[in-house]
Parts: structure tokens; C-alpha cells; sequence
């Protein structure tokens, strides 16, 4: 998300700036149970002793609403691969969990650069000097390429026959996929959607000629919900996601950095990705 596993990928007000001004520093309790970075590193939250995050949950494996909305704790409301390294990020730093509703994709940038609202942003973001220009993005924590998808009764179904006038490309607005899509694939008319979901849908249904996504989402896409369509290209854009953070937050950028690698050396990322790609990837 790339959305350019959205992916990001297959990329949101001046009031809440108030209570950003009234956020304070993590407590000694909380650098108790992480690494030193938490007690040394200056960092403030919009809620004390919370670690709030917002997302676009139509974004699976990586972030999406869980079928059980019943829940008695609204985080559990919501579910993927990253929603459980959120999670152990927030454990690492010794904060609870915050998850507000979905946001559309390509507010998340501008969410965090105003600031007040949330402390972070994760859902298979790609790392871009554009991006990184307004925000802070933590070390990547996981690689992506971009995919082409189509129908399996497709006639079209690479760069060169898609290419063209008359083509309906979908993707996800703000995501590298969709920067992708217009780079090299001018001919035909892209459509931005709000997520990946209506994209594959509509493609399903023959609204779109083919959509351009995240490798990982639409792998698991066509897995269990898709099967009458398929990857025809995968473009290598050698993508990594990052969690995106204020660049106001420098301390915290730090913090995350350090339970990121924590989590890669004691083998919480790898059971994690056992957990929903069925291997280390």
C-alpha cells in the first residue's frame, strides 16, 4: 500500500490540535516493560499511556475488520498482520492499544502531519520520499512488489495490452499502486477507488479490465475470496512498509524503531508472519 502485502498499500482536523498539546510523555511504569528507548527516548501521545492508531481496515491480511464485531474491547474489533505488530509494538512500549475507525487511505498522511488525532499509522504502508517529506516512517519491517490482476478468461492481461484507450484500470487512491498504474499504463484510464476490496470486486464483476495491487493482498485475496481471478504480473517495485509517525514525534519514531528490531530478534515477527502467510517471508 503500496498498496506500492498494501500495501500500501496499495498512501486526515485543526481542533484536535488542542488535545496533541495536552499529550504527555510515556511514564517510568511504562519503560518497565520495554527497552530502554521508552525511558530515555521524549515522546508525547495523544492519550496518555496509549498508543493510538489509525488505518484503512479494507486492506487484508495486513489490516481489516474482524467478522466478530461483538467484542467488549474495541481493539479486538479489528484484525491482520499488522494490527497484531501494532500490538506487540504497543507491549514492547508498555502502552495499550487504540484503534479508531477506518480512515480513508489517503487522509492517513495528512492525519498524522497535522497531529491530535493518532500517534501512528500502520496498515502496509510503503516507504517514499514523498511520503517521508511530510511524515516520519520507522525501518521497514516487511518487503512488497506491486501485482497486476485480471480475470482468468482475460484477453488482456499484461502492460502491453492494457495499455491502451478504452482499459479500466482500478487501484486504490493514494497508494503506490496507483502511482504505478499511471506511470506505465498512460493509455488506459485508471480509477481510484476507496479500497482494494471494491477494486477486486468490480474487476470480478467486469466494471474494471484489471487492478493494479499490493503482491500480498492479492495473493490472499484470490486464496479465499477471488478464485476466478489471477496475478498476471508481478512488478518488481521492491517495496517496504514502514509505520508512519509524526515528524513532531521524533522520540517516538525511535521507540518504534527499537521494539521493531526487538520484535525481529526474539522471533515475534516470524510467528507473525507464520500466522498469516503461512510462512517467513
Amino acid at each position: 500500500m503500496a498498496c506500492t502485502l498494501a500495501v500500501v498499500l496499495a498512501a486526515c482536523g485543526s481542533a484536535n490540535n488542542q488535545s496533541a498539546n495536552q499529550s504527555s510523555s510515556t511514564s517510568s511504569d511504562s519503560a518497565q516493560t520495554s527497552s530502554d528507548a521508552a525511558a530515555t527516548d521524549d515522546y508525547t501521545l495523544v492519550q496518555d499511556g496509549k498508543l493510538t492508531m489509525i488505518s484503512n481496515f479494507y486492506f487484508p491480511p495486513f489490516v481489516s475488520m474482524s467478522t466478530d464485531q461483538s467484542h467488549e474491547n474495541p481493539v479486538d474489533n479489528f484484525e491482520g498482520f499488522d494490527v497484531d505488530v501494532y500490538k506487540a509494538v504497543c507491549d514492547k512500549l508498555g502502552l495499550e492499544p487504540n484503534i479508531l475507525p477506518s480512515v480513508q487511505f489517503d487522509t492517513i498522511v495528512p492525519t498524522i502531519k497535522q497531529g491530535g488525532k493518532a500517534d501512528v499509522s500502520i496498515g502496509a504502508i510503503t516507504i517514499t520520499d514523498e511520503r517521508q517529506q511530510e511524515v516520519d516512517m520507522t525501518d521497514p519491517y516487511m518487503d512488497s512488489n506491486q501485482a497486476i490482476v485480471v480475470k482468468k478468461d482475460a484477453t488482456a492481461t499484461d502492460i502491453d495490452t492494457l495499455n491502451v484507450s478504452g482499459m479500466k484500470i482500478a487501484v486504490q487512491a493514494g497508494t503506490t499502486g496507483e502511482a504505478w498504474a499511471q506511470e506505465n499504463l498512460p493509455n488506459a484510464t485508471i480509477v481510484p477507488l476507496d479500497d482494494v476490496i471494491q477494486a477486486l470486486t468490480g474487476l470480478q464483476t467486469g466494471t474494471y479490465n484489471a487492478v493494479v495491487c499490493d503482491l500480498p493482498v492479492a495473493e490472499y485475496e484470490i486464496s479465499v475470496a477471488y478464485s476466478d481471478l489471477q496475478i498476471t504480473t508481478e512488478i518488481p517495485t521492491g517495496e517496504q512498509y514502514g509505520i508512519v509517525v509524526s515528524k513532531d514525534n521524533p522520540g517516538l519514531t525511535k521507540a518504534i524503531n527499537q521494539a521493531l528490531q526487538e520484535l525481529q530478534d526474539d522471533g515475534t515477527m516470524d510467528e507473525l508472519e507464520q500466522k498469516w502467510f503461512g510462512t517467513t517471508l
